[in-house]
């Protein structure tokens, strides 16, 4: 058999597959009672997603992430009526102990950087959903709440701790592992707790936890229950927070049908998307196709289309797409995209998105969208957008050229108005004046960054005239010379250089060390403002990236490799 063959038959054999379906779920049980829906934590000890671990006390790994996160967008498209979500756990005396630490112990550096950023990008999902989805989160900790399940807790609006002297809040992982918390529980505990740093740093230092009152007064907890009041309780408060949302009670809800995908050695093909390998360039070519017309062309005919509408569609083969490769494709380090299509359509569909974005429907799918797109500013990869004469970079896909670290655009003289780029109002702040954004309650920014602002803004750091030039292209199809003029694309080749110059880009990439550009690109692309996210990312990733590799938490004596053998850690004393 052949030697490429064998590998590829291993790689599909060990693929992770982010796609899945309630009736297929180990670890989740999800109840609706009207408004409130309640998602139970019930972890399956032998249900792993990798063999060589036990799933004890509700520990989760990346498979039980992959349910949860599946959940969630069930709940957004399939079940409008829902405003409020209780997170709870089946099992007695313990919502969830986190992480679990015989699979970080026992993984590759990889695998633990990208299960954590899958697990931050799911919780940032909860908090973006209570943000502009109208879905409110309520942590209901009956029993041990620690490490990364304090850190799924703090991604909730409200958290409720049992009080029976004995459950606590914790983040042990400095004390007990070597290493920090994964999940952004550092970020949060001061940014949206608001929990005093001194009180912080003793919190995160104490194994044990804070329990009762306690945990209450540092902010850590926003209520404590006596165990006979919790289940009354926990569902009135659940009440409580869904009569803050403006879901809608009696519309039904758009199935989420799994994508047509299908995968083989030469990449992962869908409908609207398409991935090429070059495994031997270490690129991965991934091309959007814009559809060619716009069918839906009212409110009523977009509901109709429900999970087939482009903007929906595209979007969820989109970010499969994008999953599959951060975690099955760690060599293929440079993302080569593109596009294809007709503009038109695509800044119809944007005007759509915008006049619409008042209901509940458009807006899920404007939330996909911008969650898509944020998965592309967080990915470990080199990228580059290719804008050629059949290329559709409008609107919305004009935001993969803006997320991407360089653009180069073919310049014909001879037929200059055969390749084009083209901005919408999806591409900006729709309210950029402070009077505007208060006399209206729909969001100004529609498909913003993790660092909170649409990326032309961040493109260039807030300059408010040259944005306001921005705005006056809105719409018109520009060619190379005005897009490099504007700043729109790194590069406008003519057809005489356009290979070569492509060619050494692409080459000259993938000859760096994949360790200094992945810190570069954090660099580059969280350049200003700073938000939680670009913080969680940015800088509690990168310190963890490098503790993930520190003998004081991965080597032989190492804390995180020790636990639970009865061996005590030794460290090298050396602060670094």
């Amino acid at each position: 058999m052949d030697a490429a063959l064998v590998i590829d038959q291993e790689k599909q054999a060990q693929f992770v597959d982010f796609q899945t379906h309630p009736s297929r779920y180990q670890h989740w049980q999800l109840r609706f009672d009207g408004a409130v829906a309640t998602l139970i934590m019930d972890t399956k000890e032998d249900g792993g997603i990798r063999p060589g671990y036990k799933l004890k006390l509700n520990s989760y790994d990346l498979g039980v992430d992959i349910e949860l996160h599946d959940a969630l967008q069930r709940i957004r498209f399939e079940h409008p009526e829902v405003r409020s979500m209780v997170l709870a756990s089946a099992k007695q005396r313990v919502f969830c102990s986190g992480a679990n630490i015989y699979m970080l112990g026992s993984s590759s550096h990889a695998w633990k950087v990208n299960f954590c950023k899958f697990t931050n990008e799911t919780r940032n999902g909860m908090e973006d959903a209570s943000r502009n989805s109208g879905i409110k989160f309520l942590a209901a900790c009956n029993g041990t709440t620690a490490g990364g399940g304090y850190e799924l807790a703090l991604a909730c609006d409200e958290i409720m701790l049992i009080d029976d002297r004995s459950s606590a809040v914790s983040l042990p992982e400095v004390p007990l592992l070597g290493v920090l918390p994964g999940t952004g529980g550092l970020t949060r505990v001061t940014d949206k707790r608001k929990v005093r740093r001194d009180l912080a740093d003793i919190f995160c230092t104490v194994p044990e936890g804070i329990q009762g009152q306690r945990a209450k007064d540092w902010q850590l907890v926003d209520e404590v229950v006596k165990p006979t009041q919790w289940n009354e309780y926990i569902q009135k408060r659940a009440q409580e927070l869904a009569k803050q949302s403006d879901r809608p009670q009696d519309e039904a809800g758009v199935e989420l049908t799994p994508l047509k995908r299908s995968v083989d050695k030469h990449g992962y093909h869908y409908e609207y998307v398409d991935v090429s390998f070059d495994r031997e360039g270490r690129t991965a070519t991934m091309s959007v196709r814009a559809p060619q017309s716009v069918t839906a062309k009212s409110l009523s005919e977009i509901r109709a289309a429900g999970m087939t509408w482009w903007p929906l569609q595209m979007a969820r083969e989109l970010d499969d797409a994008v999953l599959s490769l951060r975690t099955n494709e760690l060599e293929l380090g440079l993302w080569i995209l593109k596009t294809s299509g007709n503009a038109d359509a695509v800044l119809e569909i944007d005007r759509q998105l915008v006049e619409h974005r008042a209901n509940w429907f458009v807006r899920e799918v404007i939330n996909m969208l911008r969650r898509t797109f944020a998965r592309l500013d967080v990915a470990s990869r080199s990228m580059y957008a290719v804008v050629e004469e059949s290329s559709c970079f409008a609107g919305t896909l004009f935001e993969l050229a803006l997320a991407a670290d360089r653009s180069y655009m073919l310049n014909n003289p001879d037929n200059p108005k055969a390749t084009f780029v083209a901005l919408s109002e999806i591409n900006f702040d729709l309210h950029p004046d402070l009077e505007t954004q208060h006399a209206t309650s729909l969001p100004s920014c529609l498909l913003e960054s993790v660092s909170g602002v649409p990326r032309l803004v961040s493109r260039f750091y807030g300059d408010d005239k040259k944005i306001r030039s921005m705005r006056t292209l809105i719409g018109k199809k520009l060619s190379a010379e005005d897009a490099a003029e504007a700043g729109l694309v790194t590069a406008a080749p003519d057809e005489l250089d356009w290979a070569d110059e492509l060619r050494l880009a692409i080459e000259s990439r993938v000859a760096l060390s994949p360790d200094a550009l992945t810190g570069l690109e954090a660099n580059l692309r969280f350049a200003q403002p700073e938000s939680m996210l670009t913080r969680i990312f940015g800088r509690l990733s990168a310190w963890q990236n490098w503790i993930f590799i520190r003998p004081n938490a991965v080597g032989q004596t190492g804390a995180l490799k020790v636990y639970g053998s009865g061996n005590k850690a030794k460290f090298n004393w050396e602060r670094v």
